[in-house]
């Protein structure tokens, strides 16, 4: 896969079939209008571009927000290659691309492109104060030589499948659900760091990770896959602070249930598959140690049960 980050850079397209978003977490919604891109592409013999943007618009345009994605830029280009993506323009995102109108974006990004088919979600606008909407995409397109194609959304459980529903599922700890609208666990990459060393403590060495700059789920306790080197391992995440220990920093601490080893500096991915429960304060320590073991049969039941 291409990645660029200029319309100079993809070179002489004859034609171009394109569809543009921010692509984060490139869930079932994502890939079907990534799937008709490149349909669309091999019917007609053009180029299919997936086009995106760097930084997530929001972080640029209300950095007070704290926006976070629900993908790092390296996972969403992994998937992405993963659906067969030959190329990904991804245009820095700045106020100045912001403030282009939606004639003024096709006409200097899009039709250097020789687009000849544009593939848009069920809610897609283009340009300043979201004024490209498909009716005047339509407009330009066919004034330029191109057409516009309109997916319907994807539905799953009822649910709209949407980087905002998905975001309002994991913030509230229900990763089971956000991965049935993403087609795959919700999950990030980390170094492995120590902690304080309170698990192995209490009989439960556990593998620390920084927090990740990617949406985790509320404080809990998760049944959760640990891969390292392309090997998994079912465990028992908890995201929290610890309060049965007093005021902490948030935390991501995961007890591996099998072949539990020294995985300090190794990078391991993460992934969630249901929650056991929300964090608590303990009365004792062995209160904790009780919990906790039920905490391992319970994520065995979920992992045992999981569908991916």
């Amino acid at each position: 896969m291409k990645i660029v980050h200029s319309v100079d850079a993809l070179g002489a397209l004859a034609g171009a079939a394109v569809t543009i978003g921010n692509f984060d977490g490139v869930h079932l919604g994502h890939q079907a209008l990534i799937r008709r891109t490149l349909e669309v592409a091999t019917q007609e013999g053009l180029t299919p571009v997936v086009m995106t943007f760097w930084p997530h618009p929001r972080q640029v345009l209300f950095p007070e927000r704290g926006h976070m994605p629900l993908t790092t830029r390296e996972d969403r280009f992994a998937l992405l290659e993963a659906l067969g993506v030959p190329f990904v323009l991804e245009l820095p995102f700045t106020r100045e691309l912001a403030s282009l109108d939606a004639g003024t974006f096709v006409q200097t990004i899009l039709e250097p492109m020789h687009l000849r088919r544009l593939v848009v979600g069920y809610d897609f606008t283009l340009g300043r104060n979201r004024g490209g909407q498909v009716t005047v995409l339509r407009e330009l397109g066919a004034l330029t030589g191109f057409t516009v194609e309109q997916l319907e959304p994807v539905l799953v459980e009822g649910t709209v499948v949407s980087s905002t529903s998905l975001r309002g599922l994991i913030g509230q700890g229900d990763v089971a659900r956000a991965a049935r609208l993403l087609g795959r666990f919700h999950g990030f990459s980390g170094e492995v760091v120590h902690g304080d060393g309170r698990g192995a403590g209490l009989g439960f060495p556990t593998a620390n990770q920084r927090k990740p700059e990617v949406v985790l789920p509320v404080e809990g306790v998760y049944a959760t896959r640990a891969t390292l080197e392309g090997h998994a391992w079912p465990a028992v995440t908890c995201v929290g602070r610890k309060p049965t220990f007093g005021d902490n920093e948030l935390g991501v601490e995961t007890f591996l249930l099998e072949d539990g080893k020294n995985l300090y500096g190794q990078m391991m991915r993460l992934e969630f598959v249901g929650r056991v429960r929300g964090e608590e304060r303990f009365a004792s320590v062995d209160a904790l140690k009780q919990r906790i073991a039920q905490d391992v049969k319970d994520a065995r039941s979920l992992l045992a049960r999981a569908a991916f």
